[in-house]
């Protein structure tokens, strides 16, 4: 059976490479893979979200398709269209981009809310339908959507039924001085690319995940994660908390980066270290200001052990 920890390893070796100094970032979008989800990167343009999936999808052998988001994207753009055969005098449904087992949406948050509801249903089904007619999408099936801040121009805010669709939300931010001079002598960056060996095939990856549902988590453990929920439901800091389909991704977080660690069993720790990737962008304050110091504050005034 194949050791998580060890692909582990071998995965941030590799994507180091390419993506230098971001070790948690890439621990983290590894995280959403295995537990089955997508992955949302805002940060500023520039900054090596791009080549982070196309990293992603190279070391872990997923076909790889790329979608530009702009305003006048449409739909049909994304998921196919139906498109008239002369030579059999019917229509026949032509794939778009989203057929494929690892989609970048970029700069998602460039396009119209209509544009972005095309991706709804295949991410949270695995299909799309045309014409009435449902089409399943390939397993694994992940989307690495990008977006830019919103105080950007020519944004349009994600609504929080998609930003719930993806199972975390993640940031790269600048690189550090080290990294960034690695970056500008060409050790490091986008052109090593084509240097980076596979860590899985895609149906190793598949099995990996069905043994993220095997990792113990004691009672405790799912207490604290009960009372963490909770308190961002209930707390006077939050008007809008964490959804089930939030406490599910939570949990599952947790038992991913357990396995990640070498372990078969979940930690509070686990549950910490996840939970501003999966929370950051499902609750919001009272007032407008960064969810950053949110989750912060839930994390300190919620004690691991009951009182």
């Amino acid at each position: 059976m194949t050791d998580i920890a060890t692909v582990t390893q071998q995965l941030l070796a590799q994507a180091g490479k390419v993506v230098s100094g971001k070790d948690e970032v890439v621990r983290l979008a590894w995280v959403a893979i295995l537990s089955d989800g997508h992955v949302l990167l805002e940060d500023l343009p520039g900054v090596g979200k791009t080549s982070l999936a196309q990293t992603l999808g190279r070391l872990l052998s997923l076909d790889y398709q790329r979608v530009q988001f702009t305003s006048d994207l449409l739909p049909a753009d994304v998921i196919g269209a139906q498109v008239y055969r002369r030579d059999q005098e019917a229509f026949q449904f032509h794939p778009g981009p989203v057929f494929t087992q690892l989609l970048l949406a970029d700069e998602l948050n460039r396009a119209t809310p209509k544009a972005q509801s095309a991706l709804l249903e295949a991410m949270e089904e695995g299909q799309v339908s045309s014409d009435g007619v449902t089409h399943a999408l390939p397993v694994p099936f992940h989307v690495i959507a990008t977006q830019n801040p919103q105080s950007q121009a020519g944004t349009y805010p994600l609504p929080e039924s998609q930003l719930d669709r993806f199972f975390m939300r993640l940031s790269l931010g600048y690189p550090d001085l080290d990294s960034e001079k690695a970056l500008l002598s060409g050790t490091r960056g986008r052109a090593l690319l084509t240097e980076l060996k596979p860590v899985l095939t895609a149906d190793e990856l598949q099995s990996l995940k069905a043994d993220v549902g095997t990792v113990k988590v004691s009672d405790a453990v799912l207490s604290y994660v009960m009372r963490l929920v909770h308190s961002s439901r209930e707390s006077g800091l939050c008007r809008l908390g964490l959804s089930p389909r939030g406490a599910l991704a939570l949990m599952t977080a947790a038992r991913a980066m357990a396995l990640v660690e070498g372990r078969r069993y979940v930690m509070p720790d686990d549950v910490q270290r996840v939970f501003p990737a999966v929370a950051g962008h499902r609750i919001q304050g009272q007032r407008e200001h960064d969810t950053t110091i949110l989750v912060k504050q839930l994390l300190d005034e919620v004690d691991v052990i009951a009182a």
